[in-house]
Formats: structure tokens, C-alpha cells, sequence
């Protein structure tokens, strides 16, 4: 193992688990790690609630680990100030989770995040490489991921869900190191930073209720007016969920959304009818939603943004086209093409020519895409 491998760095499994208990002990513990990268993961329980549930934090600061309940981590506002600083690198590991966690249980969005996942990409390791592979690959040591799935919410937790969540954290600092050197070497050490910031704009944006429906792809089939009154069902159904804390699926399913706003009843009783719809659904909402099918389908829905249909066997071979000359510049870097050009972007620029400007943002994508920018630009005049 040469000196350059991250896995001499790797800070040994500690034979004691620390925790903080206290939210001034944490400000403490926090403070006296000032100016490090902060290695980052928590775990939580989402089954039959609409918001994830905390239930433990994990945080590494140099070689020093702690994990933390989150009633502690709540009450301190070191954590939070370290969370919102966006000169202090915090270091997760596929984070989508992590954010919405911290965007509905604290109500606020970290800055400085940085994705290792993503960077592992962008460091020539795969695109989607889950933890424990990259772990192995580049250190060497297996991962116990047994107690992935168990309770983390009740108390005490066994030893075998310590040990699991101090591994989530152990390596993200060795990890950010070789990812940094990695990105170095092939000119895109701004890549990293750029890209997960990215992503957490994205995420928080699709938390938005009056553009959820965009989501339920089956509805393309509906006439824009009733995607109008689909846009208003599904608004409803995500303030009902998240009032009641239930699974969206648990308040009306999407599929039902959609049958409802293409059958726009017009009385509980033709409500009723619709197949598959629960009766306990009808019995406490149908008034509602009756009320609502009313208003929108006679709204003026002239202007709102429709669900994209499926790609047109003509817009198929297009995209194919496209793609080609995607993956072609991808290669060339050694990046997932899935990361350069995500398909729901590409799919975008095939039904609307005009945006595929953002095709050539500024940045590492515009330096990828420089060497077929040519051939792309030509493609899209024909």
C-alpha cells in the first residue's frame, strides 16, 4: 500500500463509543474542532409517518467521533451554526436523505455540503457506488451492515448499531482526501463543491407542493384542464400528508389522483364509484375533493406547466443522438454519463429545443461538453 493510498489514514475503529449528552458538552466539542472538515451521517425511521423521525446523529471531527441524540443535537446551536457555515465542509455520503431530514426536523438547509458519493463519481469510481463497496475497494475493510435496517429510534442502542454508525463516518475524511487528490489530477477540484450544491438546490425544490404533481408521470395523458385540477388534488394531498404525518400513499394514492382528475366527479356519490378508491377516503374527504374538481375544472388552466409525456418514437432516436455524443464526452473524462447528463435533462432538451443552453452551464460540465459542443449544436438545428 503506497503512501499515497488513504487507507494509512484511516483512523482505527475505537475500542469505547462517545456520546454527547449534553447540548452545551456538543458547542464544546464542536468548538474545539473549528476549522475541520465535519464527517456527517445520521439514521432514522420513516415507515408510516410522511416526515423521517431522527433518530441519531453521527459526527467526526479530525479523529474524533461522537454520536448524538437528537434532542441534543436540536438544542445546540453550535451544531447549527456548524450546519448553515458554508466554509466549513460537511462530508455526507449520498445525502438526499440527510437534507430532508435536516430541512423538515431542524428547518434549515446546511451549506457547504459535499457529496462523497458524488465525488467518488467524478473521481472515476462509478456512478451510484454505494458506501460500503468504495470503503472496501479503497481501504480495504468489510462493513458489518446488519444492523442497517434495525430500530434506531428506541433506546439504549446495542453495541452492533454503535459500532455500524461510527463506520458510516470513519472513513469519510480519508475518503474526502483521496476524492480531492483524485479530482485534482484531472482539473476539476471545483467540481465536487459545484455538483453537491447543485444537487441540494434540486432536492430542496422538488419539496415544493404546487409543482409535485409534475411527478406523477401518468397523468400526461389528461387534458391540460384536468391536469389542472390534478395540480390542485396533489397540493391538497401533500398538505394533508404532511398535517397528519401519514405517507402520501396512505392519504389517496397517485394512481387514484390521476383517475379522479380524469373522471371529475361531480357528487360523493359518482366519487365513490371510482374503482379502487377506499371508502374511509370518500367518507372523510369527499366533500373536499368534490369542492376542489369543481373549482379547478372550471379555473382557467391555460397557463400552468403540463407533465411531459413519454418521448415520441421520433424524439427517441434524437435522444439516442444525443446521448451518443454525451456519452462519447464522458468517456473522454471518465464520468458517469448519468452524472454529465442526467436523463430527465436530456428528456427536457428533446421536447423543448430551448433549453439546451443549460446543456452548457458554466463550470466542469461546460469544459466536459467543450470537445462536442459543436457536433451537439448541429444536432440541434436539424
Amino acid at each position: 500500500m503506497d503512501s499515497n493510498n488513504p487507507a494509512a489514514v484511516v483512523p482505527a475503529a475505537s475500542e469505547t463509543v462517545t456520546w454527547i449528552r449534553e447540548p452545551g458538552d456538543l458547542d464544546h466539542w464542536i468548538a474545539q474542532g473549528k476549522g475541520q472538515p465535519l464527517a456527517l451521517d445520521t439514521e432514522f425511521e420513516r415507515v408510516n409517518t410522511f416526515f423521517p423521525i431522527p433518530g441519531l446523529v453521527q459526527l467526526g471531527l479530525g479523529e474524533n467521533f461522537c454520536l448524538v441524540d437528537p434532542s441534543v443535537a436540536e438544542s445546540s446551536q453550535g451544531f447549527r451554526q456548524l450546519l448553515t457555515d458554508p466554509d466549513v465542509p460537511k462530508l455526507l455520503y449520498a445525502m438526499s436523505e440527510d437534507l430532508e431530514l435536516f430541512r423538515h426536523w431542524l428547518q434549515l438547509d446546511p451549506e457547504g455540503v459535499l457529496d462523497l458519493q458524488i465525488g467518488a463519481a467524478l473521481a472515476g469510481a462509478g456512478f451510484s457506488v454505494g458506501y460500503a463497496r468504495l470503503v472496501e475497494t479503497l481501504f480495504g475493510e468489510s462493513l458489518d451492515k446488519s444492523a442497517t435496517r434495525s430500530d434506531w429510534v428506541s433506546r439504549p442502542l446495542s453495541q452492533a448499531q454503535e459500532r455500524y454508525a461510527l463506520d458510516d463516518i470513519r472513513f469519510l475524511v480519508p475518503m474526502y482526501h483521496w476524492v480531492i487528490a483524485r479530482l485534482r489530477e484531472r482539473g476539476l477540484e471545483t467540481a465536487l463543491a459545484d455538483e453537491s450544491a447543485r444537487f441540494s438546490k434540486e432536492l430542496a425544490s422538488q419539496d415544493n407542493p404546487d409543482t409535485h404533481y409534475l411527478k406523477l408521470r401518468g397523468g400526461w395523458t389528461l387534458s391540460r384542464q384536468q391536469q389542472g385540477v390534478l395540480k390542485d388534488l396533489v397540493r391538497w394531498r401533500e398538505n394533508e400528508s404532511r398535517l397528519r404525518n401519514r405517507p402520501r400513499n396512505r392519504v389517496v394514492a397517485d394512481p387514484l389522483l390521476i383517475a379522479i382528475a380524469q373522471k371529475l366527479p361531480g357528487s360523493v356519490r359518482e366519487l365513490s364509484n371510482i374503482q379502487g378508491l377506499p371508502s374511509p377516503v370518500v367518507r372523510r374527504y369527499g366533500e373536499t375533493i368534490i369542492e376542489m374538481v369543481a373549482n379547478a375544472s372550471t379555473a382557467d388552466n391555460s397557463g400552468i406547466e403540463t407533465i411531459a409525456p413519454p418521448l415520441s418514437r421520433q424524439d427517441q432516436m434524437f435522444y439516442k443522438q444525443l446521448k451518443r455524443h454525451m456519452i462519447h464526452a464522458a468517456e473522454a473524462r471518465d464520468i458517469p454519463v448519468e452524472l454529465l447528463a442526467p436523463r430527465k435533462r436530456l428528456e427536457a432538451v428533446v421536447q423543448h429545443r430551448n433549453l439546451a443552453a443549460g446543456l452548457f452551464e458554466e463550470g466542469w460540465r461546460r469544459e466536459t461538453l467543450e470537445p462536442v459542443r459543436e457536433p451537439i449544436e448541429e444536432l440541434l438545428k436539424s
